[in-house]
Order: C-alpha cells, then sequence, then structure tokens
C-alpha cells in the first residue's frame, strides 16, 4: 500500500488538483443545495460528505487537511460574529440578546 502524502510533501501539481477537487465540489454542491432550499453551510457539508472517499481512494492525509478546514471554520464564526448588531437581533429569538448583552 503506498503511503499516505501531507500536503507539505505533495508535489505542486497534487496540491492543485486537491485545491480544484475542493473548490469543484463547493461549487457544484452549493446551488444544488440551494434549489433544495437548503443552506448553503449545508451544501459544503455535503460536498465535503460526498469527497471523503475520493480522498480515502488517493490515499491523502486527511488529519492535515483538516487543520485548513478548521481555519476555515474559524475565519467563517468570525465573519458571522463581525456582521452581527443589535437590529439584526432584534429579529432573532429572544434568547440571542443574551449574547449580545454579554458581548
Amino acid at each position: 500500500m503506498k503511503e499516505a502524502l501531507a500536503p507539505e510533501s505533495l508535489p505542486m501539481t497534487d496540491f492543485l488538483f486537491l485545491a480544484f477537487l475542493f473548490l469543484a465540489a463547493g461549487v457544484i454542491s452549493v446551488p444544488i443545495a440551494a434549489r433544495l432550499g437548503l443552506g448553503s453551510v449545508l451544501g459544503y457539508l455535503i460536498a465535503g460528505i460526498l469527497i471523503s472517499p475520493i480522498l480515502a481512494f488517493l490515499n491523502v492525509d486527511v488529519i492535515s487537511i483538516q487543520h485548513f478546514a478548521e481555519f476555515g471554520v474559524v475565519m467563517m464564526l468570525f465573519l458571522v460574529g463581525h456582521s452581527w448588531n443589535r437590529k439584526s437581533c432584534g429579529r432573532c429569538a429572544p434568547s440571542s440578546w443574551v449574547l449580545v448583552e454579554v458581548r
């Protein structure tokens, strides 16, 4: 069995192929999820579920890719928190006011 390659030891063509694979899955799955009435985040989750067997077949080190995914989640949460204000929270449930007042 072939040894799994970490991203820092991947040749540039393999890295570009993986980047293309992730972007293509997102571009395809998010509009489909939107047409089905689901959110874009759920579309990205579906794309990740569909990509995982392909990564196992290509023998990619998924633990190293997980660090990039965690960074993306942190950045997404930062942007969501940065865009919230009191007016937008007024339309939310009353329990969310506790979070705004703590902030």
